[in-house]
């Protein structure tokens, strides 16, 4: 894997707001903040961009709507903010993919000559795996972070319930088959980007 000079680290929607568990639910993998905190750490040694991405949600009762302190950015997060060597941009979304957010991220990325993201955050199947689809789709090479990422046990349709560990796994699956992104590892990128 090759990680070029300008790619760019998206951090998708890493807020307070999920620990609410009487909201969310169960979740998986407890190691997603380390993993997002090395993978900001090796992207803002190395002076590459970091992109920082807050869903501000519309609906009334969620934990990640604007006002509530379920919207700020978890600590690990906030702190490394500014802390750079490279560019960095902050952008709102209300909408699953980042590419739907203020400011306009597709912009930002080609007037900087990125054709490289890696995408990290939460929740898995939801805001991470969209981003990176619409990456895909528009022609980014994608490298989708599956241990920087987490999701949640949910119910679909007829009372189909399917764990957070199986809807991360659909995730890679997806985003693997159908040619959106390349399912990598933390520590790959980390090798990667630091050669």
């Amino acid at each position: 894997m090759e990680i070029v000079e300008n790619a760019t680290l998206v951090v998708v929607d890493v807020q307070q707001g999920f620990e609410e568990v009487e909201y969310w639910g169960r979740r998986n993998n407890p190691e997603a903040h380390r993993n997002i905190a090395a993978l900001i750490d090796v992207w803002q040694a190395g002076g590459r961009p970091v992109v920082f991405v807050r869903h501000a949600s519309t609906r009334s009762d969620s934990p990640l709507r604007v006002g509530h302190t379920g919207n700020a950015f978890k600590e690990y997060v906030e702190e490394r903010r500014g802390k750079g060597a490279g560019p960095e941009l902050f952008l709102t979304k209300s909408v699953n993919s980042a590419f739907y957010g203020t400011p306009d991220l597709d912009a930002w990325l080609r007037e900087s000559g990125v054709r490289q993201i890696v995408v990290a955050g939460i929740q898995t199947n939801m805001c991470a795996e969209t981003t990176a689809r619409m990456g895909g789709n528009l022609g980014y090479e994608v490298f989708f972070a599956l241990d920087a990422t987490y999701t949640f046990d949910q119910v679909g349709p007829w009372g189909w319930t399917l764990r957070a560990e199986e809807l991360s796994r659909a995730t890679a699956v997806t985003l693997h088959g159908g040619g959106f992104a390349s399912v990598v590892r933390t520590g790959e990128l980390v090798a990667a980007a630091t050669e």
